[in-house]
């Protein structure tokens, strides 16, 4: 497949254009600002898809509005509708609006004008239309201090500079980059656009939140680093802010140090903890030692031998049972310790040993559900 995308060096556009590099079954002719509305024709020799994400929001002159967005559109619709009718071969155009199209200013007025030149050249031609009414679209690569509260907001704060906000209730509704990129990948390959009754398509999933909530999520994300505690960043709206705060990360911020207690038996740190999952940790010991020596009511935890040989011990608290066993960082064994069992680790071999903990709660240094019982 051979598809033309406009806008390609675009927030948008720069998205979508990798997406597209990995499809080993997709060409892409990239129009950029360095092109003229001239080359739209010739561009298009064999092309079966358009994305057309070019436009101009923030121009100095207002009436860049009409050119770069309505006469622009209007062309490529020209141009389209022209090859159309000289090849027979339908090609959709997949057209980025704004949710600024329903409003009276001049972005707007511009945006709607373009809309009805797709819709129109469309009907026309009989060529597949699919015009997307965005709103705020949030992720990696968008220009901050330009049109983007969140790229602004990710791009001050990974750099210690001010955050202004105007009003912290103000709503927003936003969507992920990834989900805008993956739905046109999906339409382009002959997917559902999920029309509207007024025909326009749509993204999902939207996020409904507020300018006061995004900043106070950032400002958790910034303190990770120092609390060590991450917050729910495996699903939906937060997986994806948070991705998007890490993407603004400068490179002096690609790594952090944490703290390192270390003793005559080894060392011992901790990485990374969780609001409601436990944290996670890691511990060396030296030939000969033991670690542990202690049981637990409800605490539960889960350790792996990365390096080193290991014998763990167990003793029942009321019946007096034992267990051993033995594991080392060749095997990727897991070893649980069950609450109402003493148990410990011990250094068997003749090197370091090196010990991954995870453990069901964060340490809690008032309740630590910790209880001294040596082996």
């Amino acid at each position: 497949m051979k598809v033309l995308l406009t806008g390609s060096e675009g927030f948008i556009g720069k998205n979508l254009q990798l997406h597209l590099a990995e499809r080993q079954d997709v060409e892409t002719v990239c129009f950029n600002s360095q092109h003229s509305a001239s080359q739209l024709a010739e561009m298009l020799d064999g092309v079966d898809f358009v994305f057309h994400l070019a436009g101009v929001n923030r121009p100095q002159d207002p009436a860049a509005f009409g050119t770069g967005n309505h006469e622009l559109t209007s062309k490529l619709c020209e141009a389209v509708s022209a090859r159309v009718a000289q090849t027979g071969i339908q090609i959709p155009i997949l057209f980025t609006s704004s949710i600024q199209a329903a409003r009276d200013n001049p972005y707007g007025k511009s945006k709607h004008a373009a809309e009805a030149a797709v819709f129109a050249a469309a009907r026309s031609a009989g060529f597949p239309a699919y015009v997307y009414r965005l709103p705020n679209v949030f992720g990696k690569w968008c220009r901050p201090n330009y049109n983007s509260a969140v790229a602004t907001f990710c791009y001050n704060i990974t750099r210690a500079l001010p955050v202004e906000i105007h009003d912290p209730a103000a709503p927003l509704t936003l969507v992920y980059i990834d989900d805008v990129v993956d739905r046109f990948i999906k339409v382009m390959d002959g997917g559902d656009a999920m029309l509207d009754n007024d025909g326009f398509a749509s993204i999902t999933p939207h996020y409904t939140t507020t300018v006061g909530t995004v900043v106070q999520l950032l400002r958790q994300f910034e303190q990770g680093p120092d609390t060590l505690l991450t917050e729910r960043v495996g699903t939906g709206f937060v997986r994806a802010l948070y991705a998007t705060y890490v993407s603004y990360l400068p490179v002096d911020k690609f790594a952090y140090s944490v703290p390192r207690h270390g003793d005559a038996r080894g060392v011992f740190v901790e990485m990374l903890k969780t609001e409601d999952s436990g944290q996670f940790s890691y511990f060396t010991a030296h030939p000969g030692i033991t670690r542990g020596g202690h049981y637990h009511h409800t605490k539960t935890e889960k350790f792996l031998v990365i390096k080193g040989q290991a014998r763990f011990k167990f003793r029942h608290m009321h019946t007096g049972e034992t267990h051993e066993l033995v594991t080392d960082g060749a095997e990727a064994k897991i070893v649980e310790t069950v609450p109402g069992w003493t148990h410990d680790i011990t250094n068997i071999g003749v090197d370091e040993m090196i010990v991954m903990l995870w453990a069901n709660e964060v340490f809690d240094r008032a309740r630590p559900d910790t209880y001294a019982c040596p082996l």
